[in-house]
């Protein structure tokens, strides 16, 4: 008896693509909403800095540094939506650079910071970076939809 294998149609792969495109445009865009709210959060918990509670161990960048490992996470699904999607050889590489800058950079940043505070401000450039890295990809998204 001769197995039956189902191979996917084209068809199915261009609704595969198309929500994965879909995806990869709704999750760049929330990226790009995050990131605004983490420029605030940044700022806040600058002004905010006399306020810290050591004893409770808890700190002014609590809710920055939460958001900016979430937001890690985030580059990391866009890296696999585009390589579902297929947006393109310069957009998936990009996507691959953000999973760098969020989740690798930006760590390595903040960690030297506490030696230099020339880190802390590289910190806040590659956050702008991946920003306009994002936003291009959003808008590269947006202009091949059809």
């Amino acid at each position: 008896m001769a197995a039956h294998t189902r191979t996917a149609s084209r068809s199915d792969l261009t609704t595969l693509r198309r929500g994965a495109m879909i995806a990869y445009r709704w999750l760049v865009l929330g990226f790009l909403l995050a990131g605004g709210i983490q420029i605030f959060l940044a700022g806040l918990g600058l002004f905010s800095f006399r306020d810290q509670d050591a004893a409770a161990g808890s700190s002014a960048y609590d809710a920055h540094q939460t958001l900016g490992f979430s937001m890690g996470g985030i580059a990391v699904v866009i890296l696999i939506a585009a390589l579902m999607a297929r947006p393109g050889v310069l957009p998936t590489c990009l996507a691959g650079v953000l999973v760098l800058q969020t989740c690798l950079v930006q760590s390595l940043l903040i960690g030297l910071a506490g030696d230099a505070a020339l880190y802390g401000g590289l910190h806040a450039l590659d956050g702008l970076l991946a920003l306009g890295n994002a936003g291009f990809l959003y808008l590269s998204a947006r202009r091949g939809q059809a």
